[in-house]
Order: structure tokens, then C-alpha cells, then sequence
């Protein structure tokens, strides 16, 4: 792919400087994501709830959330994160994809399954070695439930999950072993 878009993607581990692009990029894949999903009430509860400053620095500083960006030449495109949440009774280490979002024009370009290829392999290092599962939450009528098929995550159960004001989550839980 000699001088393809994907060259030019950098992914780096986001910091509480980077809150304000985190902001930026949701604001405009966030949105493009869910503007026909959910209604507008919601998406703007979403928004503010997940990516107002202080949740941001919450979920970096406090939650554990590791945040990174896609870049393209310098320019910030897309951003995921992972959560760790432990050893399960299987032995083996959960880590929750929390996040992945690309803007419009850098969509089915390769820079999604990019990031998943490089939280994988965070995960995979941060697990040292033992068994490692990582699981994710997906809008059951997200078109990014093929996406994660495709990265071989099968759905292992569904659920609707209240967030407040009235609203819900209604999820896919999808996951693989790594």
C-alpha cells in the first residue's frame, strides 16, 4: 500500500493535554456515528456525559481508560480507548474496548481496524504474558457490529443499560479471547 492513507497514520498514547482533541474528534464522529441512531436529546446527553472535561479527565485519570489517536500527517482522524478491569475467575485478564471512532472521511480507509490492531497489542503487553480477553459495548444497530465481526469478535449477549434521563444503552456485548 506504498503511498496509501494508511502510511501516513501514527498512532500515539493520548495524555490530559490531548482532553481537548479527544472533544473535537467526538464531536464530529460521535455524532456522525449515531445521527440516525439516536435521537438528538440523547446524542447530546451522550456526548456531554462521556466527553465533557471532566469525564475525559475522570476516565484517564482516575478510571484507568488508556486513550490513543490516529494521526494522518499530524492531524488527528480517529481515537479508541481500553480499560483494564482485571483478573476474572477464569484466570485470565478483562480489558474493555472502550472507544473507537473514526471521522467520516477516513472511514472504511483501514484506520479502525489500525487502532484495534494497535489496542490489541497494548492489551496483549499490558496482560505480561497471561490469557487476556478484551470485550467491548455496541449499539446493536451500530453498522460497527461488522467491523468488530470482521475483527473476529463474536457477540456473547445483549443488553439495554440505563445511563440516565430516561435513556439506554441498547448493546451488543461482543468479545474475543487474545
Amino acid at each position: 500500500m506504498s503511498g496509501s492513507l494508511i502510511d501516513n497514520i501514527v498512532i500515539r498514547r493520548a495524555s490530559l493535554d490531548d482532553i481537548p482533541v479527544i472533544r473535537s474528534l467526538a464531536d464530529v464522529a460521535f455524532r456522525d456515528t449515531y445521527r440516525e441512531i439516536l435521537s438528538p436529546e440523547q446524542l447530546e446527553y451522550m456526548l456531554e456525559w462521556m466527553y465533557s472535561e471532566q469525564s475525559l479527565n475522570r476516565q484517564i485519570s482516575q478510571d484507568g481508560h488508556v486513550y490513543f489517536i490516529a494521526e494522518n500527517d499530524g492531524n488527528p482522524c480517529a481515537y479508541a480507548s481500553v480499560q483494564p478491569l482485571g483478573l476474572q475467575d477464569d484466570g485470565s485478564f478483562l480489558f474493555e474496548l472502550q472507544k473507537i471512532y473514526v471521522l467520516p472521511d477516513f472511514k472504511e480507509k483501514g484506520v479502525g481496524s489500525m487502532l484495534y490492531s494497535h489496542l490489541t497489542g497494548f492489551v496483549r503487553d499490558a496482560a505480561n504474558g497471561w490469557p487476556c480477553r478484551i470485550e467491548l459495548h455496541v449499539n446493536r444497530y451500530n453498522s460497527a457490529v461488522g467491523f468488530y465481526r470482521r475483527l473476529g469478535m463474536d457477540i456473547l449477549r445483549e443488553g439495554d443499560f440505563p445511563i440516565g434521563h430516561g435513556y439506554y444503552m441498547n448493546d451488543y456485548i461482543m468479545g474475543t479471547a487474545l
